[in-house]
């Protein structure tokens, strides 16, 4: 009897000993999130060891050659977002599948000073680390708009970034402003510097019932508003928005995923003087993250994905990027792209780009870019945006194989949006010179004080339409995101109406229905403005297959094709609708009459 006493208690030490299995939550299908839930050791936000640097969760996820090395981090109690939570022993890793059948895992979970952002081994951190596991994923049930149902975007070496599950290339419109979106009332710890706290009242009505998971609090009543906003901007066919996770000493300063040495009405005090360095230097905690408040935005991007939105995450801006490390990637900026990563980057479609307005050294940038490349597991788009007067300074160093750069977030400064097409084209055509192909989009048309005004105050947007939209299509890049002017209603950090642009979606949903139901290939596409006699005209071609001729201002277009027999179509870029040509194209000299004295594109295909 006491010999098997002591085998009985011998196995009890060894089952204790052994690592600790996930709690496996989510649709196991392919592209949908798949949460490992581990229980831990206990801390906090606050605690000694540093959850956020002392500890180092890692999930590799395989299957046959295949491998995702995938970042976890502290969730506190799990359910942060509903609890506000700041202490707890759960520990989290987010793995999006692209493929059915078995996946493996393997799990290392380090302990040790500054472990999350070094390349040290590290000493075991007992719990999880060394679980070994594997689950079995079916394919996606998804439909319509819902990201799942297309896969993960991703850049292909191509202008546009494709689709793994359907293959299809990405063209966008959307809004990029507000930039301090994320300056909601009902996200934990979020302070009203400038009265600018934001309530999205005015699309409250806006809400649908299919949002009702991704609300949060301790009743799942909070985030209507903001939900509302995102199913609104869906609903008028947009797929983009942008935002800051890190606004302190910028223009808003109300967003940043970090704790405070300071309560809320401290830091507000402080941070309604623009430019004070106190702000970052004195009453932030750089190296401990918000549990709550960054699970709340995770509810955020996660029915805005539901929703078919591409995630432009801005992650700093002119004013404050070089307050981490000085602008260098050392273990403050590591530490922050890393709980980017493992929280938010399992999500299909976005970029990270690596700071709005950009002031930092090249070399900076180059660091930046490589570190995405070497910690995302998913290589997802990584952009850079600067000055309209800064891109010969910063993108002509960084193209081709010169650094990880995948794409431009484009800026330009005229308010006729005329320099769009100019810049778009540049920067397509140099990049595809070096063989790596940028995927480039210009998310700030326009310049600072006008830019996408409101409908109100111009109901045809026809500078916007012509110049910006159609500018952007038919020079090479993949769409655009608009800026609004802060010399108006709803402007860039006081908006809170998407609808206040409403005419405009209408216009931008036109411009991609074109072409993405006459299934454009835009990939194999160049710009061929030397085929036409006219100078307000842009042509897009593949050649002897498709042309695009966009008259902007009505004139007769003259063009000279390499062959014949194509089938010709008006097509009315204001309202979407199509004229059928009956006039004969039978010749390669092609002078054809616009419809009307507005502009208007000739679609031409074999």
């Amino acid at each position: 009897m006491k010999q098997i006493l002591i085998i009985l208690l011998a196995g009890l030490v060894l089952f204790s000993c052994s690592p600790t299995q996930p709690e496996i939550t989510g649709e196991l299908k392919t592209w949908h999130k798949i949460t490992l839930t581990f229980d831990g050791p206990g801390s906090s936000e606050t605690a000694t060891p540093n959850p956020f640097t002392d500890y180092r969760l890692e999930v590799t996820f395989s299957q046959n050659e295949q491998q995702f090395v995938v970042p976890g981090y502290f969730a506190a109690d799990g359910e942060a977002a509903f609890t506000s939570a700041d202490a707890g022993n759960k520990w989290r890793v987010h793995f999006s599948p692209n493929k059915t059948g078995q996946w493996n895992y393997e799990v290392s979970f380090k302990k040790g000073a500054g472990i999350a952002i070094s390349e040290d081994e590290g000493e075991s951190a007992k719990f999880m680390d060394g679980a070994k596991g594997s689950f079995t994923v079916e394919k996606t049930d998804k439909s319509g708009r819902d990201l799942r149902a297309h896969g993960r975007l991703q850049y292909v070496g191509e202008h546009y970034q494709q689709f793994a599950e359907t293959g299809q290339y990405f063209l966008k419109c959307g809004a990029d402003a507000p930039e301090n979106f994320l300056a909601y009332y009902e996200i934990d710890n979020t302070p009203n510097v400038g009265d600018r706290l934001k309530k999205w009242e005015a699309h409250g009505v806006d809400y649908d019932t299919d949002a009702d998971a991704f609300l949060w609090g301790p009743e799942k009543q909070k985030g209507k508003n903001i939900l509302g906003a995102i199913n609104y901007l869906s609903g008028k066919g947009m797929n983009a928005f942008s935002f800051l996770t890190f606004n302190t000493d910028g223009d808003d300063r109300n967003v940043y995923p970090y704790l405070l040495k300071v309560s809320n009405e401290e830091y507000e005090k402080a941070a309604n003087v623009k430019k004070n360095p106190k702000q970052w230097e004195e009453l932030t905690i750089h190296d401990r993250f918000d549990v709550s408040k960054m699970d709340q935005w995770e509810q955020i991007f996660a029915y805005g994905e539901m929703k078919g939105m591409f995630l432009h995450f801005k992650t700093q801006e002119n004013e404050n990027d070089q307050k981490m490390d000085g602008g260098d990637v050392g273990p403050e900026r590591k530490l922050y792209y890393r709980e980017l990563i493992a929280r938010y980057g399992h999500h299909l479609a976005l970029n990270w780009n690596l700071g709005e307005e950009m002031t930092q050294t090249v070399e900076q940038v180059k660091d930046m870019a490589s570190y995405f490349e070497a910690n995302d597991p998913y290589k997802s788009l990584v952009v850079l945006h600067t000055y309209p007067d800064q891109h010969d300074k910063y993108y002509a160093p960084l193209i081709g194989e010169n650094s990880a750069l995948t794409g431009l977030s484009v800026q330009t400064n005229k308010a006729d949006f005329s320099l769009v097409y100019s810049a778009v084209n540049k920067w397509v055509k140099a990049s595809a010179e070096t063989g790596k192909k940028w995927v480039v989009a210009v998310d700030e048309p326009g310049d600072a004080s006008h830019a996408l005004i409101t409908d109100e105050e111009d109901p045809e947007h026809n500078d916007a339409r012509i110049n910006g939209v159609w500018g952007t299509f038919m020079a090479g890049g993949c769409g655009t995101e608009w800026y609004f002017g802060y010399k108006h209603p709803h402007s860039d950090l006081t908006c809170e109406s998407w609808r206040s642009r409403d005419l405009f979606w209408d216009q931008c949903k036109i411009a991609l229905d074109f072409f993405n139901d006459n299934e454009i290939p835009v990939e194999t596409m160049v710009n061929a403005n030397e085929l036409t006699a006219t100078e307000n005209d842009y042509v897009f071609a593949k050649t002897g297959q498709v042309y695009l001729i966009y008259s902007k201002t009505g004139e007769d277009i003259e063009i000279n094709l390499p062959d014949v027999g194509y089938t010709a179509t008006w097509f009315n870029p204001r309202n979407g609708t199509s004229l059928q040509i009956t006039e004969s194209t039978a010749n390669e000299e092609i002078k054809l009459q616009c419809p009307s004295e507005q502009d208007w594109l000739l679609y031409l295909q074999k």
